[in-house]
């Protein structure tokens, strides 16, 4: 998105990305939430935990990478390890609700459960010189989204684990999938999306 200020930190539509997705967890039709931790730049404690949602809400630094800053809110939680979790990225300010009650649904069956975009391109397997081997099934692909959720002594216990083998992924459920675990995907809209570029921002910001 550029230098400056934390994309999850700009203005959107009067008040920080941040602070609008979790706000958007809260709207009519949402699954209801118990409570929220957010894992937050040091330099930004402060102004997050200056935010009222009318829930009970934890701020807490975030770690150097992804990962551990997952890990670092997980472990703030009050030691309940049957309660559902839900990850989320910061700067998906779109959560869709029907794909997210399936998906806590499903977490009665599976160990764990995200949100996917059914591939619409044509996808090519190619070698190290881009040269084409084959084309791939289409609707065997999805492009992962958040929220992935497990119960909460399965995301600690995978999370333990990643660290303790120095295994690092881009994504919360592979970590799970490390394991061995079960993990559904649910199918879910490409309006689920993730402001990545100067482009997504200026495309669905509000005016």
């Amino acid at each position: 998105m550029g230098g400056g200020l934390p994309k999850q930190f700009r203005d959107w539509g009067g008040r920080p990305l941040l602070r609008a997705t979790v706000e958007a967890f809260l709207a009519p039709g949402m699954p209801p939430l118990a409570g929220i931790v957010l894992a937050v730049p040091e330099a930004h404690l402060e102004e997050a935990r200056s935010w009222s949602f009318g829930i009970p809400c934890a701020v807490t630094p975030g770690g150097d990478t992804r990962q551990a800053s997952v890990w670092a809110a997980l472990l703030t939680l009050p030691d309940q390890p049957m309660a559902p979790v839900m990850i989320h990225d910061a700067v998906r300010p779109f959560p869709p609700a029907t794909p997210l009650w399936e998906a806590l649904d499903a977490l009665n069956q599976y160990d764990g459960v995200l949100l996917g975009e059914p591939s619409t391109d044509t996808l090519k397997r190619v070698d190290a010189e881009g040269r084409v081997l084959r084309t791939e099934p289409r609707e065997e692909f999805f492009r992962a989204q958040t929220p992935q959720i497990a119960r909460l002594g399965t995301w600690l216990h995978a999370f333990h684990a990643a660290d303790e083998a120095g295994f690092s992924a881009t994504d919360d459920v592979a970590l799970l999938e490390r394991l061995g675990l079960a993990v559904k995907l649910i199918p879910s809209p490409g309006s689920n999306l993730k402001l990545t570029t100067p482009e997504d921002w200026e495309r669905t910001r509000p005016r």
